[in-house]
């Protein structure tokens, strides 16, 4: 289970559906580069529910085909700028969402759902641009009721980065649900993280509630360091001046 990260970015496939997480949550930026450096290939690429600089760096690298999200931005940095170009260009594909549409749907794939029922797209713009959700009447109201049905996110691969593994490969997401309903959903899951410990974490009651079980972890890679610029909980703050760095010289910028 544990391989180079070499070995793990090669089980992405050239136009494989990728849900990452967003910038707080644990972002395998060194998988991306990885991944960029391999030359993938037309991707389409799911944020849960916004990304930044790691979608921009992909878009930049002509790895994007398809880009579905509720936001792709560098937050207090600025714009994405290839993120920005390739819409106004027409060279990628983009699915507007919304935070509630992809972790609903998302929701929906975790569980077996072929679809799901969400309410708060109704008379958004968002919602005449995304023809495959379907505006029905609720069946058990008794009055005019309308409601969207989204169809279910089951992507292909779920890439994220963690704090930690333990040695039977369970991972430790903490507190960040979404990355949890991410691989409940996805087909595959992929996972950097900074360190493997010598320890089972379901052994330590206090952890139990913030682990990955191995059941559904397919490969982890040892990647220091591995969401560098961004921060990672019980690991690093964020690296600010190298974020500003890549705001400013955007598609010219080289991470250290």
């Amino acid at each position: 289970m544990i391989e180079s990260l070499q070995e793990l970015v090669a089980r992405i496939p050239d136009g494989a559906m990728m849900v990452v997480p967003p910038d707080y949550a644990g972002v395998a930026i060194a998988a991306t580069r990885a991944l960029i450096a391999r030359g993938v290939k037309d991707l389409h690429l799911v944020a849960s529910p916004s990304s930044g600089i790691q979608a921009d760096l992909l878009i930049a690298a002509g790895c994007v085909k398809t880009m579905e999200a509720a936001a792709v931005t560098l937050g207090e940095f600025g714009v994405a700028p290839a993120f920005n170009a390739a819409v106004r260009n027409g060279t990628i594909r983009m699915l507007d969402s919304t935070c509630p549409a992809i972790h609903a749907a998302l929701n929906a794939g975790e569980k077996g759902l072929p679809f799901i029922p969400l309410r708060g797209l109704i008379g958004s713009d968002v919602l005449k641009h995304r023809r495959e959700w379907k505006v029905t009447q609720n069946p058990f109201a008794d009055k005019e009721d309308p409601v969207v049905l989204l169809p279910a996110l089951n992507p292909d691969v779920a890439l994220f980065h963690s704090a930690m593994a333990d040695c039977e490969g369970n991972v430790w997401f903490g507190r960040r649900r979404e990355v949890l309903v991410m691989a409940h959903a996805s087909r595959k899951v992929l996972v950097t993280v900074e360190k493997v410990l010598d320890t089972c974490f379901f052994d330590r009651e206090e952890m139990v509630a913030g682990v990955l079980p191995a059941l559904y972890v397919d490969a982890i890679a040892v990647v220091p360091k591995g969401a560098w610029p961004l921060a990672l909980d019980e690991g690093y703050e964020a690296d600010a001046e190298a974020q500003a760095a890549y705001a400013k010289g955007a598609l010219t910028w080289e991470m250290a």
